[in-house]
Protein backbone atom coordinates (compact mmCIF):
# COMPACT_ATOMS: atom_id res chain seq x y z
CA UNK A 1 0.00 0.00 0.00
CA UNK A 2 2.81 2.53 0.28
CA UNK A 3 3.20 3.03 -3.48
CA UNK A 4 -0.28 4.23 -3.14
CA UNK A 5 -1.66 7.53 -2.98
CA UNK A 6 -3.65 8.81 0.15
CA UNK A 7 -7.14 8.50 -1.96
CA UNK A 8 -6.01 5.12 -3.22
CA UNK A 9 -5.33 3.97 0.44
CA UNK A 10 -8.48 4.84 1.81
CA UNK A 11 -10.21 3.44 -1.24
CA UNK A 12 -8.38 0.49 -0.85
CA UNK A 13 -9.31 0.11 3.31
CA UNK A 14 -13.05 0.67 2.03
CA UNK A 15 -12.80 -1.93 -0.26
CA UNK A 16 -11.18 -4.02 2.11
CA UNK A 17 -13.84 -3.45 4.78
CA UNK A 18 -16.44 -4.57 2.60
CA UNK A 19 -15.70 -7.90 1.33
CA UNK A 20 -17.44 -10.88 2.80
CA UNK A 21 -14.34 -12.02 4.91
CA UNK A 22 -13.76 -8.31 5.62
CA UNK A 23 -16.49 -7.75 7.43
CA UNK A 24 -16.29 -11.39 9.21
CA UNK A 25 -13.07 -10.52 10.41
CA UNK A 26 -14.22 -7.16 12.01
CA UNK A 27 -17.21 -8.46 13.51
CA UNK A 28 -14.96 -11.46 15.15
CA UNK A 29 -12.81 -8.42 16.55
CA UNK A 30 -15.72 -5.96 17.52
CA UNK A 31 -17.25 -9.03 19.36
CA UNK A 32 -14.00 -9.84 21.07
CA UNK A 33 -13.36 -6.29 22.25
CA UNK A 34 -16.54 -6.56 24.71
CA UNK A 35 -17.48 -2.85 24.58
CA UNK A 36 -19.68 -1.32 26.87
CA UNK A 37 -21.52 2.00 27.60
CA UNK A 38 -18.83 4.70 28.98
CA UNK A 39 -15.85 2.74 28.28
CA UNK A 40 -13.00 4.46 26.76
CA UNK A 41 -11.77 2.69 23.62
CA UNK A 42 -8.23 3.70 21.10
CA UNK A 43 -8.16 2.48 17.79
CA UNK A 44 -4.44 2.57 16.99
CA UNK A 45 -3.96 3.83 12.86
CA UNK A 46 -7.71 4.22 12.37
CA UNK A 47 -7.27 5.55 8.78
CA UNK A 48 -9.87 7.20 7.74
CA UNK A 49 -12.29 5.77 10.25
CA UNK A 50 -13.69 2.63 9.00
CA UNK A 51 -14.54 1.22 11.79
CA UNK A 52 -14.90 4.28 14.53
CA UNK A 53 -18.40 4.52 13.86
CA UNK A 54 -19.38 0.88 15.25
CA UNK A 55 -16.74 1.66 18.36
CA UNK A 56 -18.57 4.78 19.13
CA UNK A 57 -22.36 3.19 18.65
CA UNK A 58 -21.30 0.13 21.55
CA UNK A 59 -19.65 2.99 24.30
CA UNK A 60 -22.59 5.22 23.32
CA UNK A 61 -21.82 9.10 24.23
CA UNK A 62 -21.03 8.69 27.63
CA UNK A 63 -17.80 6.80 26.19
CA UNK A 64 -14.90 8.08 24.39
CA UNK A 65 -13.30 6.65 21.27
CA UNK A 66 -9.64 8.22 20.21
CA UNK A 67 -8.60 7.22 16.65
CA UNK A 68 -4.79 7.54 16.67
CA UNK A 69 -3.11 8.04 12.74
CA UNK A 70 0.51 9.21 11.76
CA UNK A 71 -1.38 11.07 8.94
CA UNK A 72 -3.54 14.02 8.92
CA UNK A 73 -5.30 13.58 5.60
CA UNK A 74 -6.61 9.79 7.10
CA UNK A 75 -7.57 11.94 10.34
CA UNK A 76 -9.46 14.54 8.01
CA UNK A 77 -11.20 12.30 6.11
CA UNK A 78 -12.61 9.83 9.66
CA UNK A 79 -13.36 13.56 10.99
CA UNK A 80 -15.74 14.24 7.85
CA UNK A 81 -17.26 10.74 8.23
CA UNK A 82 -18.10 10.81 11.67
CA UNK A 83 -19.26 14.68 12.81
CA UNK A 84 -22.03 13.24 14.29
CA UNK A 85 -20.36 11.42 17.09
CA UNK A 86 -18.27 14.53 19.05
CA UNK A 87 -17.30 12.11 21.59
CA UNK A 88 -15.04 10.59 18.61
CA UNK A 89 -11.44 12.54 19.53
CA UNK A 90 -8.86 11.95 16.52
CA UNK A 91 -5.61 13.01 17.17
CA UNK A 92 -2.37 12.64 14.72
CA UNK A 93 0.07 10.38 16.57
CA UNK A 94 2.61 7.51 16.27
CA UNK A 95 1.61 4.11 17.22
CA UNK A 96 5.06 3.63 19.34
CA UNK A 97 4.10 7.10 21.46
CA UNK A 98 0.72 7.33 21.88
CA UNK A 99 -0.65 10.46 22.50
CA UNK A 100 -2.41 9.26 25.71
CA UNK A 101 -2.16 8.95 29.26
CA UNK A 102 -0.90 5.59 31.41
CA UNK A 103 -3.87 3.70 31.97
CA UNK A 104 -6.24 6.01 30.63
CA UNK A 105 -8.03 3.13 27.87
CA UNK A 106 -10.42 0.34 28.76
CA UNK A 107 -9.94 -1.13 25.26
CA UNK A 108 -7.54 -0.84 22.46
CA UNK A 109 -8.11 -2.09 18.85
CA UNK A 110 -5.23 -2.88 15.88
CA UNK A 111 -6.09 -3.56 12.84
CA UNK A 112 -3.86 -4.26 10.18
CA UNK A 113 -1.43 -1.51 11.45
CA UNK A 114 1.79 -3.68 12.74
CA UNK A 115 2.35 -5.16 9.51
CA UNK A 116 3.60 -1.47 8.49
CA UNK A 117 5.42 -0.01 11.70
CA UNK A 118 9.49 0.14 12.19
CA UNK A 119 8.93 -1.78 15.99
CA UNK A 120 5.73 -3.97 16.58
CA UNK A 121 6.58 -4.96 19.88
CA UNK A 122 7.12 -1.42 20.74
CA UNK A 123 3.74 -0.67 19.44
CA UNK A 124 2.27 -3.58 21.57
CA UNK A 125 4.21 -1.86 24.89
CA UNK A 126 2.34 1.43 23.93
CA UNK A 127 -0.82 -0.65 24.17
CA UNK A 128 0.28 -2.10 27.21
CA UNK A 129 1.01 1.31 28.99
CA UNK A 130 -2.06 2.80 27.83
CA UNK A 131 -4.49 -0.07 28.79
CA UNK A 132 -6.03 -0.19 32.53
CA UNK A 133 -5.83 -3.01 34.26
CA UNK A 134 -7.67 -6.06 32.92
CA UNK A 135 -8.11 -3.32 29.62
CA UNK A 136 -8.27 -5.85 26.14
CA UNK A 137 -6.64 -5.35 23.29
CA UNK A 138 -7.72 -6.71 20.18
CA UNK A 139 -5.23 -6.84 17.55
CA UNK A 140 -5.61 -8.80 13.61
CA UNK A 141 -2.78 -9.24 11.32
CA UNK A 142 -2.25 -10.96 8.26
CA UNK A 143 0.99 -13.52 7.73
CA UNK A 144 1.92 -12.53 4.19
CA UNK A 145 4.52 -15.84 4.06
CA UNK A 146 1.10 -17.72 4.12
CA UNK A 147 -0.13 -15.92 0.61
CA UNK A 148 -0.74 -18.67 -2.14
CA UNK A 149 -2.49 -18.00 -5.94
CA UNK A 150 -3.46 -21.27 -7.62
CA UNK A 151 -2.02 -21.84 -10.74
CA UNK A 152 -0.98 -24.69 -13.18
CA UNK A 153 2.42 -22.15 -13.02
CA UNK A 154 3.50 -22.74 -9.92
CA UNK A 155 6.51 -20.99 -10.32
CA UNK A 156 5.09 -17.61 -11.47
CA UNK A 157 2.45 -17.64 -8.13
CA UNK A 158 5.34 -18.46 -5.87
CA UNK A 159 7.39 -15.34 -7.17
CA UNK A 160 4.31 -13.15 -6.79
CA UNK A 161 3.64 -14.59 -3.65
CA UNK A 162 7.10 -13.74 -2.52
CA UNK A 163 7.01 -10.40 -4.39
CA UNK A 164 4.15 -9.41 -2.33
CA UNK A 165 5.21 -10.73 1.37
CA UNK A 166 8.80 -8.62 0.28
CA UNK A 167 6.67 -5.13 -0.23
CA UNK A 168 5.49 -5.42 3.43
CA UNK A 169 7.62 -4.52 6.33
CA UNK A 170 6.54 -7.15 8.83
CA UNK A 171 5.38 -10.06 6.42
CA UNK A 172 4.97 -12.40 9.25
CA UNK A 173 3.47 -10.21 12.17
CA UNK A 174 0.43 -12.40 11.90
CA UNK A 175 2.27 -15.67 13.41
CA UNK A 176 4.36 -13.52 15.84
CA UNK A 177 1.51 -11.92 17.97
CA UNK A 178 1.33 -13.98 20.27
CA UNK A 179 5.03 -14.14 21.08
CA UNK A 180 5.28 -10.40 20.94
CA UNK A 181 2.33 -9.74 23.16
CA UNK A 182 4.05 -12.38 25.88
CA UNK A 183 7.03 -10.11 25.79
CA UNK A 184 5.36 -6.95 26.75
CA UNK A 185 3.19 -8.30 29.50
CA UNK A 186 0.08 -8.61 27.91
CA UNK A 187 -1.76 -12.05 28.94
CA UNK A 188 -3.12 -13.67 25.69
CA UNK A 189 -6.81 -15.38 26.00
CA UNK A 190 -7.29 -16.23 22.72
CA UNK A 191 -5.67 -16.92 19.19
CA UNK A 192 -7.75 -17.33 16.02
CA UNK A 193 -6.36 -17.95 12.49
CA UNK A 194 -8.76 -16.37 9.96
CA UNK A 195 -8.91 -18.06 6.41
CA UNK A 196 -8.52 -14.74 3.74
CA UNK A 197 -10.36 -16.64 0.44
CA UNK A 198 -10.52 -15.40 -2.75
CA UNK A 199 -12.54 -16.64 -5.27
CA UNK A 200 -13.33 -13.37 -7.29
CA UNK A 201 -10.69 -11.82 -9.63
CA UNK A 202 -11.87 -8.45 -9.45
CA UNK A 203 -11.74 -8.61 -5.42
CA UNK A 204 -8.61 -10.60 -5.35
CA UNK A 205 -7.07 -7.83 -8.05
CA UNK A 206 -8.16 -4.47 -5.76
CA UNK A 207 -6.97 -6.48 -2.15
CA UNK A 208 -3.63 -8.58 -3.81
CA UNK A 209 -2.97 -6.31 -6.41
CA UNK A 210 -2.52 -9.05 -9.58
CA UNK A 211 -1.56 -6.89 -11.95
CA UNK A 212 -0.29 -3.73 -10.06
CA UNK A 213 1.95 -5.87 -8.22
CA UNK A 214 3.07 -8.25 -10.86
CA UNK A 215 3.99 -5.23 -12.98
CA UNK A 216 6.18 -3.69 -10.15
CA UNK A 217 7.78 -7.46 -10.12
CA UNK A 218 8.25 -7.90 -13.97
CA UNK A 219 10.16 -4.06 -13.61
CA UNK A 220 11.84 -5.17 -10.39
CA UNK A 221 12.94 -8.18 -12.35
CA UNK A 222 11.78 -10.77 -10.02
CA UNK A 223 8.64 -11.88 -12.08
CA UNK A 224 9.29 -12.42 -16.40
CA UNK A 225 6.73 -10.74 -18.21
CA UNK A 226 6.02 -13.43 -20.70
CA UNK A 227 5.13 -15.80 -17.50
CA UNK A 228 2.94 -13.03 -15.94
CA UNK A 229 1.12 -12.47 -19.25
CA UNK A 230 -0.52 -15.65 -19.73
CA UNK A 231 -0.77 -15.99 -15.65
CA UNK A 232 -2.92 -13.18 -15.55
CA UNK A 233 -5.04 -14.15 -18.23
CA UNK A 234 -5.84 -17.58 -16.71
CA UNK A 235 -6.35 -15.99 -13.12
CA UNK A 236 -8.95 -13.70 -14.76
CA UNK A 237 -10.68 -16.47 -17.19
CA UNK A 238 -11.22 -18.40 -13.62
CA UNK A 239 -11.92 -20.36 -11.70
CA UNK A 240 -9.37 -18.33 -9.24
CA UNK A 241 -8.91 -19.27 -6.11
CA UNK A 242 -5.92 -16.99 -3.48
CA UNK A 243 -6.00 -17.30 -0.06
CA UNK A 244 -3.84 -16.20 3.05
CA UNK A 245 -4.53 -16.19 6.25
CA UNK A 246 -5.29 -13.51 9.18
CA UNK A 247 -4.68 -14.03 12.93
CA UNK A 248 -7.03 -12.63 15.45
CA UNK A 249 -5.63 -12.31 19.37
CA UNK A 250 -7.14 -11.02 22.06
CA UNK A 251 -4.72 -10.40 24.87
CA UNK A 252 -5.44 -8.48 28.41
CA UNK A 253 -3.52 -6.11 30.39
Amino acid sequence: MSQLTSADRIAYLDTAAATPVGQDYKRRALDALDLRPGQTVVDVGCGPGTDLGRLADAVRADGLVVGVDRDPGMLAEAGRRLADRPWIDLRVGDAHALPLDDISMDRARIDRVLMHVEDPAAALAEVRRVLRPTGVLVVTEPDWDTLAVADEDVATSRRFARFVAGQVRNPTIGRELVRLSARVGLRVRSVEAIPVVFEDFGTADRILGLRRNSARAVAAGEMIDREVRPWLRRLSAGPLLASFTLYLVTAEA
